[in-house]
């Protein structure tokens, strides 16, 4: 049996019939797994050599699933099956084509998980996106700051050789910036924190959202995380997102603004590839 198996068996308390590789991803190990009750599950595990972080990172992971789950209304979050600090047990969930429905769907079921706020940014766990550590200590006040101050400020060490000279004074200037940047006060919202299109999944059952970086932010985030890497339908998800919680003004002027944050990560993690799409953002976010 593999150490990943007995890792589900033990977490489940039920045989495992089956495991296969499913691919890699960062520091984890996928599997796909059939138990003996015949159902199929996800299995995300810490490589044995990676990096001690990875464990904490897939603890947040589960934590942030958890978290979301008790604002969700509409079904968007997988339930966690079993998690530890090497482990994550998902229910499989089946691949299914992109519609419009379903894209709508999604669109009002991020909107309700959205208004189940909590009382501050941040969260009650260590956050991580990806593998790159992120300050979740909660903090009421204006996102403005928290979002400079807990989100932006943290990264600039580790992008600065990448980012040059240059680069890092655009940054420094979006942070100094950040209370004519931010937009109308809005409370924090239970966002995904990581919703880029590779974490939502199409299922017969609809969009199923992976992999958060959950936390109390600001909902701007997500949608502008929708639209960095290309999302199917994602003018009809705006669209049935608009309707049930309509967006203060200037959202669209600030998406470069809320997608500094998830470049720069990207920067840290990548390297130099990135340095022009954080820069463009920085500058799009000071002119907005």
């Amino acid at each position: 049996m593999s150490d990943a198996a007995a890792r589900v068996e033990e977490l489940l308390g039920t045989p495992v019939r089956a495991i296969s590789d499913h691919g890699r991803s960062h520091a984890w190990t996928l599997h796909r797994a059939a138990v003996a009750d015949g159902h199929e599950v996800f299995v995300k595990a810490v490589d044995d050599d990676a990096d001690p972080d990875a464990g904490r990172a897939l603890h947040a992971e589960a934590a942030g699933l958890r978290w979301l789950g008790e604002g969700d209304a509409h079904g968007l979050v997988p339930a966690v099956s079993g998690a530890d600090r090497r482990t994550l047990v998902l229910p499989w969930l089946a691949a299914a084509a992109p519609s419009a429905a379903a894209a709508e769907a999604f669109g009002r079921g991020l909107a309700a998980l959205h208004r189940a706020a909590p009382d501050s940014y941040g969260a009650p766990w260590d956050g991580f996106i990806a593998t790159v550590p992120q300050d979740n200590t909660p903090t009421t006040g204006e996102w403005g700051p928290w979002y400079a101050g807990r989100r932006l400020a943290p990264l600039l060490p580790a992008a600065a050789r990448d980012l040059g000279g240059s680069g890092v004074r655009l940054i420094e200037r979006v942070i100094a910036e950040i209370d004519a940047l931010a937009g109308e006060p809005e409370p924090p919202g239970r966002i995904h924190g990581d919703l880029w299109s590779g974490n939502l999944l199409w299922t017969d059952r609809g969009v199923k959202v992976i992999d958060p970086a959950a936390h109390g932010g600001h909902r701007e985030t997500d949608l502008a995380m929708l639209a960095l890497f290309g999302t199917p339908h994602l003018d009809r998800i705006l669209a049935a997102y608009q309707e049930a919680a309509p967006l203060k003004p200037g959202w669209r002027q600030r998406i470069p603004l809320h997608q500094l944050y998830p470049l720069l990560v990207h920067v840290v993690l990548f390297g130099g590839t990135y340095r022009g799409s954080a820069v463009a953002a920085a500058e799009a976010a000071l002119r907005a």
